[in-house]
């Protein structure tokens, strides 16, 4: 099926998570208007006749009874589908379903759905011989319509997004979001001073470090004319007494050292919003999990290194590794530690490569990737890429057709070859 700009966006709608309560608010809602709904339209229409479709007191109590059973039932056959995408999604990485917005946004589906069901039982117990309001029972009609229609949109994007490459496109899309967001070249002045003697500040509870809020920390630093050095990345789990800040020369007061303990956001697990490593983590699980005998889809690693090879694209020339974070007067006062470049290309390829070692597809793209990145990154960045050429070479050795599997290709298999001419006729 081919990637058009609708699709992208069906897609975007199922990547990230909003807020649960708005989407439970908003569920809420849609069943509470429902109800006021159903009991006022028909008072209104008893002393204000307004019209719709001609139903005597028989065929609307018939009508609305259809409707009320069957909305119920589709209810019930969506949470038995979005169930059993939840499953799939979590076979293929259990921490997939933290990131892909699934259960959240049904949320507003079902609320819908159950409102139209309210709405069908309520305008239906006040259908009367003397009185039919026609409007209630065709606006029944239409919510159903409504429904119906909301309800396979969200089956068809479901449908897209829980293959594999499906998958390693929702991550990959939610992924740029966040590294045009998130990382930001740090300044390239030099850190602040070593901690000599530092004050540390330790955590309070257990989780991984899901933000670091660096401007808020920054300007504590400022105010206090200290330099701060982050001990813990974004993406590490901590333990109470667990180290997290250095703070140099001096110690700040008791209450700037609690703001700046809060300012490390800690969370019950790793979240791909502040943490574009954790969106390479995902991909990767996609592609290693697709690797494994019990599956043997080495075509949905080559899907995930599509996305792969996009993401470090995106980080080819972007400066990487520990970030300064200056004040208004340019002096530094934080310190954090990011990964570097060489970290973020074992993150993404040394576990493929690893578990890919037999798959002459992986080798063939991991190698077209390689001539991709080539030309792209700066000549300090050359190392790390001809290590994994030479591993590559290394791995190619032992199956049991090596030129084949020494030859880039984008596709895994059956692309073109390099500089071939077609087949003459």
């Amino acid at each position: 099926m081919p990637d058009t700009p609708m699709r992208r966006r069906r897609q975007r709608a199922y990547i990230s998570p909003r807020a649960t309560w708005p989407n439970r608010g908003l569920a809420a809602a849609l069943i509470a208007g429902a109800v006021l709904l159903g009991y006022w339209l028909p008072h209104l229409e008893r002393h204000h006749p307004i019209g719709g479709l001609s139903y005597d007191a028989a065929a609307a109590q018939a009508t609305l009874g259809a409707i009320a059973s069957g909305i119920i039932a589709l209810t019930g056959f969506v949470l038995t589908a979005v169930t059993l995408v939840i499953q799939s999604v979590q076979n293929t990485s259990p921490r997939l379903a933290g990131i892909l917005g699934f259960f959240e946004h049904s949320l507003i589906l079902f609320g819908a759905l159950t409102g139209t069901a309210v709405y069908a039982l309520v305008v239906l117990a006040q259908v009367r011989q003397s009185h039919v309001p026609r409007l209630s029972v065709t606006l029944a009609i239409v919510f159903v319509v409504l429904s119906t229609g909301a309800t396979l949109s969200t089956l068809a994007a479901l449908r897209e997004v829980i293959t594999g490459g499906g998958l390693a496109r929702a991550v990959g899309l939610r992924l740029h979001q966040v590294l045009d967001s998130t990382w930001q070249p740090p300044d390239p002045t030099p850190p602040g001073p070593a901690p000599s003697d530092p004050t540390t500040l330790t955590a309070r509870r257990s989780g991984v470090v899901k933000d670091i809020d660096g401007p808020a920390i920054a300007e504590i630093a400022a105010r206090h004319d200290v330099h701060i050095t982050c001990l813990s990345a974004v993406g590490s789990f901590v333990e109470p007494g667990t180290p997290l800040l250095h703070i140099t020369p001096r110690p700040v007061p008791a209450d700037a050292a609690r703001h700046l303990t809060r300012a490390v956001h800690l969370a019950p697990s790793r979240h791909i919003d502040h943490d574009p490593a954790y969106g390479l983590r995902l991909l990767v699980d996609v592609a290693i999990r697709a690797l494994s005998p019990a599956v043997n889809d080495p075509t949905t690693a080559v899907q995930s290194l599509d996305q792969i090879e996009a993401v470090l694209l995106r980080l080819a020339h972007r400066p990487l590794g520990t970030t300064t974070v200056h004040d208004h007067q340019g002096a530094p006062r934080l310190t954090l530690p990011r990964p570097g470049w060489e970290e973020i290309l074992d993150l993404a390829l040394s576990e493929i490569l690893h578990y890919g070692s037999d798959s002459l597809q992986v080798h063939r793209r991991l190698r077209a990737l390689l001539n991709v990145l080539a030309p792209s990154v700066p000549p300090a960045r050359t190392a790390a890429l001809t290590r994994y050429r030479t591993m590559l070479d290394r791995s190619a050795r032992t199956l049991p057709d090596p030129p084949t599997a020494t030859t880039a290709d984008p596709q895994g298999l059956g692309g073109p070859a390099p500089n071939a001419g077609g087949e003459e006729t």
